[in-house]
């Protein structure tokens, strides 16, 4: 007669063991950034946040560099190399701490140096490419308008030749990154079609100006970037970047890294909601006995483990070279609501206590806020999905 196994009880943040999928490379990178995260920037974000800026994006750039980081999931030129599991890994852990650490990650990483990386010449990723992994030089990304956001075919930056050179003027909006930036990757219009030009940032004409008075993404720094006859060399073209195509393919890895990272912003609240629920006594008992208040945790709990699932769904089919772009706008779009249901689940079981920045929630409420918008709106990645199921374009 055989005995049954006894199968442990699930693990509360880890309900459907997702990180039991990781391989032991995954789980080392996953515990190496969660350790830096918690122990170098957890203390202090809400401070930053309060104050609305990094005060010091050298040295967390610095710190993320010597973490290796930076650009990890690209081959070569002083980057790391991993698979595209282990780099969401990374933005999971830093987004757990707050969405414009996981920012500042992925404009450096998939955006700026992933830019140099697919479309640069080998003179430009050499020179550019080891210092950023390093942390040594800090890049953005200027795609994005005051009048041309989900729409950036309409862009109103011009490029155009003047001799040998090229000359920008044109303004780029809600650039993370842009005051403390050595290098922008600025995209503009073209008599031959929308071009990509390494701009490095103390080119005469070029301005930086940071924007205030946000509510939300405050522990990040997002700028203004005006270029007034900025004039560059030949050589500052992309020379691989042809059309639309290719800054949005830019945004694909930087949608990628959302897909994972609002899963840590997700589940950082789901476990500030738990332990809150569990010392919080009303009615001479936790709140944590009542049947509204373990709903709230049940739907809570099933949200995080679905996000994190298909993060890594996603993850192992960009590994294998079988992510299609509509499947990160599955990730996003799924994901980001799912973020946002628990983070309002969790404020609302924090009560009074959930609106102060003793806890991470309402932090990170506003947060997905700006998370739904940027990198593809809400409503254009349904779009995207429904195009996709359908084959009719509703874009216009």
């Amino acid at each position: 007669m055989s005995t049954a196994k006894r199968v442990p009880a699930p693990d509360r943040n880890d309900f459907m063991d997702v990180d039991g999928l990781l391989n032991d490379e995954q789980r080392q990178i996953r515990d190496t950034v969660r350790a830096f995260a918690t122990a170098e920037l957890l203390p202090h974000v809400a401070d930053w946040f309060e104050a609305g800026t990094i005060p010091d994006a050298p040295g967390l750039a610095k710190g993320m560099g010597a973490l290796g980081i930076f650009g990890m999931h690209l081959d070569g030129y002083g980057c790391a190399g991993t698979d595209n599991v282990s780099y969401g890994l990374a933005c999971r852990e830093m987004e757990a701490v707050d969405s414009g650490l996981r920012s500042f990650l992925s404009v450096q990483g998939s955006l700026a140096m992933a830019g140099i990386h697919k479309f640069g010449s080998e003179e430009q990723k050499n020179e550019w490419l080891p210092r950023m992994a390093a942390g040594d030089a800090i890049g953005c990304f200027g795609l994005t308008e005051p009048d041309s956001g989900s729409d950036p075919g309409s862009m109103r930056t011009r490029a155009r030749r003047d001799g040998a050179d090229w000359v920008l003027d044109g303004t780029k909006m809600w650039i993370t990154n842009g005051n403390v930036a050595q290098v922008a990757i600025v995209w503009a219009a073209t008599e031959e079609g929308i071009r990509g030009f390494l701009v490095p940032t103390d080119t005469p004409g070029f301005q930086a100006n940071v924007v205030h008075k946000k509510i939300s993404l405050r522990a990040s720094i997002t700028s203004e970037l005006v270029l007034d006859g900025v004039r560059l060399p030949a050589n500052a073209q992309l020379p691989l970047a042809e059309g639309l195509k290719a800054p949005l393919s830019c945004l694909n890895e930087a949608r990628y890294g959302i897909v994972w990272g609002v899963v840590g912003a997700a589940r950082a609240c789901y476990e500030a909601a738990v332990d809150y629920a569990g010392s919080r006594v009303q009615f001479d008992k936790p709140i944590a006995g009542f049947q509204l208040t373990q709903r709230k945790i049940a739907d809570m709990l099933v949200d995080v483990n679905q996000a994190g699932l298909t993060a890594w769904r996603i993850g192992t089919l960009k590994d294998a070279d079988r992510a299609h772009h509509n499947h990160v706008s599955f990730g996003k779009f799924a994901n980001v609501q799912a973020a946002q249901r628990v983070a309002r689940a969790s404020r609302s079981i924090h009560g009074a206590n959930g609106i102060t920045l003793e806890y991470p929630v309402m932090r990170h409420m506003v947060n997905l806020e700006t998370v739904a918008t940027y990198e593809g709106t809400e409503e254009i990645h349904a779009l995207s999905l429904g195009q996709a199921v359908t084959g009719v374009s509703a874009f216009r």
